[in-house]
């Protein structure tokens, strides 16, 4: 059996296809995406301009980066493997009128095999901590981009400070996001993350935390990977 077709937890496409519908409503579920997109989409427009290049989004959800990185100028594709969730992103896309963007449902390390080092740059967001081998689909994005490309993922640090503000600050006491979202044991410190990287060929080029105020309900961009971070990594170019 391949990696794509095992490297998938039925409950984790259970779960964010009982919330497809709640995607793009700002209020709901996802409120929080909805609110760190912009400083994430100038991050990752900072490691690579987005404008002209060929973008593939991997665990694109709802489309919520992916759209707005078509926006920016970029020809963009999403795969996730919740047909739901991605239904409602073409809805979105029909209804929004985004041009340059389209969606699939296909595994990573499928479409990786399919299209190897087709892509500028390949975004991985809030997804590594929802699948049983994250070093896999580290691997399967390190085989989209093309050498000289870049890599950028986000996911949550595994630390105490971590488990008492992701999951039982956001979960819990302040309800940013729905209980049983995170799983503790499935978290990425910076450095795991970094070495599934190297070991597909890549080199961790930037880094960034990023940190919300409950009192003034912001988020925003910092040193500080203790809890969230997003790591930019390269496929060197080819000699």
């Amino acid at each position: 059996m391949s990696a794509a077709a095992t490297n998938v937890d039925p409950a984790e496409l259970a779960k964010f296809s009982s919330l497809a519908h709640r995607w793009w409503d700002l209020e709901g579920e996802f409120a929080p995406l909805h609110a760190i997109n912009p400083l994430r989409l100038d991050w990752i427009d900072r490691q690579c301009p987005l404008a002209g290049r060929r973008v593939v989004d991997v665990g694109c959800g709802g489309g919520i980066l992916a759209d707005a990185m078509a926006r920016k100028g970029a020809d963009v594709l999403g795969i996730d493997l919740a047909d739901k969730s991605l239904k409602v992103a073409q809805l979105h896309a029909l209804e929004a009128g985004t041009a340059n963007l389209s969606y699939r449902l296909v595994a990573a390390e499928a479409l990786a095999e399919e299209q190897p080092a087709q892509f500028d740059l390949v975004t991985c967001m809030e997804m590594l901590e929802h699948v049983p081998d994250p070093a896999s689909v580290v691997a399967a994005c390190a085989q989209l981009v093309k050498p000289g490309g870049t890599v950028c993922f986000s996911t949550i640090n595994r630390n105490p400070k971590s488990f008492m503000l992701a999951i039982v600050g956001a979960e819990y006491l302040l309800n940013l996001v729905p209980r049983g979202t995170h799983e503790y044991a499935r978290m990425l410190r910076p450095s795991e993350l970094a070495r599934f990287g190297r070991e597909a060929g890549l080199v961790t080029t930037a880094s960034s935390g990023l940190e919300y105020n409950p009192l003034t309900r912001r988020y925003r961009l910092s040193r500080d990977t203790s809890v969230n971070y997003m790591l930019a990594m390269t496929k060197p170019a080819q000699g």
